[in-house]
């Protein structure tokens, strides 16, 4: 194995996942680039198609997976607390596809549906619980009447299944406003919603925000080495207004919670970059994750460390999910792994991921690639 200088390596002097992504977080220099991808969806795909067990990302086999990609793992979608709801009635049921909730509360009903796609592999809401003004109250009650109990039985399995092979990462809530938008409203909904009844919205986001802490406190305490606010934030869909008034408050007061609890924040970013990333590297976060790059996303990877300022911020990901797969060329995959290791090995402040997942058509020759393609082109300069 060699280095960008041609000097062979030996196995002795290489260092494991784990140790070039701990070396990153503590702003030092590991022998190369680090290269940690979320197979989380990919594995999705495959179990949906029987092609692995149910259990398989809770298993020792699926860290063995990431071992034999030479992956390094850190994402598992796990959030260390269970929810109870309490003065409601919670009804759930499927209908085909589709799978509905129903909560009812002493101010009213409401009800989401999400419907699975086969061709995807995943859920897509086609309705939500917030639609209108008029749901506001029964919202605000559940949120009222909502609270959290630990859950950490996987976070203690990882330390015993991750090793060498990465971190023990959990989730804190999304910010309520990110929860708001990614799951139970919606952009559309809210914006017309802030708009009509903007007071009453406000005291939604407060109820949910005493909530969400309550949660986040139970993330904070759990055995994880590092923790995410899983935002999923886009810039073209919250812009810096929104983020100003609803988002930044949250994500600061965790991230100093996370820093003085001695844990590795990130916060997930997997939309378009150039409307938000400066306010992101100005919260104090370690880490901002899945980062898209042009082509797909809005800014070259060359541009991120503009918007960062003096921030110390690492920037995670750098691959968009589509590459892996037979829309993209094997050449155009090279060049563009290429060319982003490129940029990453000028200094220690990247982590090369997937920009956000590999997908359920993923090709495992494609993943296999780039860790032969960070061992060529991925020394530090």
């Amino acid at each position: 194995m060699s280095g960008n200088d041609g000097k062979l390596l030996t196995t002795k002097e290489m260092m494991t996942p784990r140790e070039r992504v701990i070396a990153i977080l503590n702003r030092n220099k590991p022998d190369q680039v680090p290269w940690f991808g979320d197979l989380d969806y990919w594995a999705t795909g495959l179990m949906a198609r029987r092609q692995r067990p149910n259990d398989f990302k809770e298993s020792d086999d699926y860290i063995d997976w990431h071992r034999d990609l030479r992956v390094g793992f850190y994402l598992q979608g796990y959030f260390p607390f269970k929810t109870f709801y309490e003065n409601c009635e919670v009804k759930s049921w499927h209908q085909g596809n589709r799978r509905y909730t129903q909560i009812d509360t002493p101010k009213g009903s409401v009800r989401e549906c999400w419907q699975w796609i086969e061709e995807s592999c995943c859920e897509a809401p086609i309705e939500r619980f917030l639609k209108t003004e008029n749901d506001l109250a029964a919202m605000r009650y559940i949120y009222e009447n909502v609270h959290y109990e630990p859950d950490y039985d996987l976070a203690y399995r990882r330390w015993q299944q991750v090793a060498d092979m990465g971190i023990v990462l959990c989730y804190l809530p999304k910010s309520p406003f990110m929860h708001l938008v990614a799951l139970e409203s919606g952009i559309e909904n809210l914006a017309y919603i802030i708009h009509s009844a903007e007071d009453k919205f406000s005291e939604l986001i407060e109820a949910m925000t005493f909530a969400h802490d309550q949660a986040a406190q139970i993330a904070l305490d759990s055995p994880a080495e590092a923790l995410m606010i899983p935002e999923n934030l886009s810039s073209e869909v919250v812009g810096p207004k929104y983020f100003e008034k609803y988002v930044r408050s949250y994500q600061q007061k965790w991230a100093e919670k996370m820093r003085q609890a001695g844990k590795y924040s990130f916060v997930h970013m997997d939309g378009t970059l150039r409307g938000l990333l400066r306010q992101e590297c100005s919260i104090g976060l370690f880490v901002l994750e899945a980062l898209t790059p042009a082509p797909v996303g809005d800014l070259a990877i060359e541009q991120w460390a503009d918007f960062a300022e003096d921030s110390t911020t690492v920037f995670w990901g750098g691959i968009p999910g589509v590459y892996f797969t037979s829309l993209i060329s094997d050449a155009e995959f090279d060049r563009h792994v290429r060319h982003v290791l490129s940029v990453m090995r000028r200094q220690p402040r990247y982590v090369l991921g997937v920009a956000d997942q590999v997908p359920p058509n993923g090709l495992e020759r494609r993943v296999r690639r780039v860790a032969d393609l960070v061992d060529l082109h991925g020394r530090y300069e």
